[in-house]
């Protein structure tokens, strides 16, 4: 049966006067059900015989499972015609059936446009919010809004309206909504540590969203929330394991393992913010010669000033480095080095099949590649293997789709 929560459970409140994250989910079923359900989301459109064997299942099961999800409406077959396939894990071969009995199989996906979800991200002093179907594809056009304020319930106000301006022009209507920021994030509820907004102690921000904009919300790390989005609906997609670089504001890092980000309680706290990638680079605020930080925004404007001789923003750089200015190209050129050495200690003690590079600032790596590369093999044994590795293409509405998965995976379940 299909679970909706109720207004009185929405409000609910715990002994200790803590409110509570109301779990509403598409179905209710057994956990291999949702095991089923999440991989036809990440894989589909898939075939049932290769769904068994991807995880482990007797056919019969599966057909019985599967038969469950469309009736409940969550999954539907394509058309015996339908080509459509959905990209396997790696390593992963189905095999063929010994005996081909009965007509062709067909492939098993989503049913995307049955439910629609809200991502929101808050970057700087902006708030970027779109609304998406059930395999994060957007349903509208991508919302910015300014923060006149970063106070907690000036910031749920803001974001509460939005959500109640897309409940009314989106169709279905928002089942639920995913929120990411730059931070720590406790039970996808409390927001512990936000240095971008300067909060202070454990902000309920979920329940404060609730309040205002009445659909469930969770709340998730930003870094997390992209390595969600790129191992289901991205680049990750069949990856074993990936890891995520991100350039910026910050230096950010986190690790992806069989299609969820790997759990760590100290990750969301910069952990990646001040590993030492150039000997001769600049001090970072903290003290640290050549630390990791010398990629962030503040600190290449300040080496770039240092280098023309006046204060220039990071703006200013990067610009005066897609115009191919003799300084400016100099300083591109020790980014992407000291990016690939990062990348480059990434993979050789994470060991990931990819790593991801993204980030307000990633769109200045895909400049000068090669320099990448010489950071990663100054590092790396020269038999190991080549590192793969790819820049995405950065926009604040593909991290507000990546909140949105995060939504999505919970409400799949």
């Amino acid at each position: 049966m299909t679970a909706y929560a109720t207004d009185a459970q929405k409000s609910a409140e715990s002994d200790d006067d803590n409110r509570q994250t109301t779990d509403i989910q598409w179905f209710t079923g057994s956990p291999q059900t949702h095991r089923v359900a999440r991989a036809i989301a990440q894989y589909g459109p898939i075939a049932r015989t290769t769904l068994a064997q991807l995880l482990g299942v007797s056919q019969g099961a599966l057909s019985r499972i599967t038969s469950d999800l469309i009736y409940e409406g969550v999954i539907e077959e394509l058309p015996d015609d339908a080509t459509e396939q959905g990209k396997l894990p790696q390593g992963f071969t189905p095999k063929e059936p010994r005996e081909k009995r009965g007509r062709p199989q067909t492939n098993l996906r989503l049913r995307a446009g049955e439910r629609t979800f809200l991502g929101v991200n808050i970057h700087g002093s902006e708030v970027s919010i779109v609304a998406v179907d059930a395999l994060c594809r957007p349903v509208g056009p991508c919302r910015t809004l300014t923060l006149e304020s970063t106070k907690p319930q000036d910031v749920a106000t803001l974001i509460g309206s939005a959500i109640q301006d897309y409940r009314r022009a989106i169709t279905p209507s928002p089942v639920a909504v995913g929120l990411s920021f730059g931070g720590h994030a406790e039970d996808d509820r409390y927001v512990t540590y936000a240095p971008f907004l300067h909060w202070d102690g454990r902000v309920d921000a979920a329940g404060a969203i609730e309040q205002t904009g009445g659909l469930p919300t969770a709340v998730f790390n930003d870094l997390d929330s992209l390595l969600q989005y790129e191992s289901w609906f991205g680049a990750g997609i069949g990856v074993r394991r990936f890891a995520v670089v991100t350039i910026g504001a910050g230096v950010g890092y986190s690790l992806a393992e069989d299609g969820m980000p790997v759990d760590y309680p100290d990750k969301s706290y910069g952990l990646a913010g001040h590993i030492l990638v150039d000997p001769e680079g600049p001090r970072c605020y903290a003290g640290h010669t050549g630390c990791s930080q010398c990629l962030t925004n503040d600190s290449l404007a300040e080496e770039y000033s240092a280098l023309v001789g006046h204060m220039v923003t990071f703006d200013q750089f990067a610009a005066d480095a897609q115009e191919g200015t003799a300084q400016a190209r100099q300083l591109l050129n020790r980014l992407c080095f000291r990016l690939g050495v990062l990348v480059s200690m990434v993979a050789n003690f994470a060991m990931p099949s990819k790593v991801l590079i993204s980030g307000e600032s990633s769109f200045l790596a895909k400049m000068n590649q090669e320099s990448i590369r010489s950071g990663i093999n100054w590092y790396r044994p020269s038999q190991a293997a080549t590192v793969d590795f790819e820049i995405l293409d950065f926009s604040w509405e593909s991290w507000a789709k990546a909140a949105a998965a995060r939504a999505i995976a919970r409400y799949i379940g």
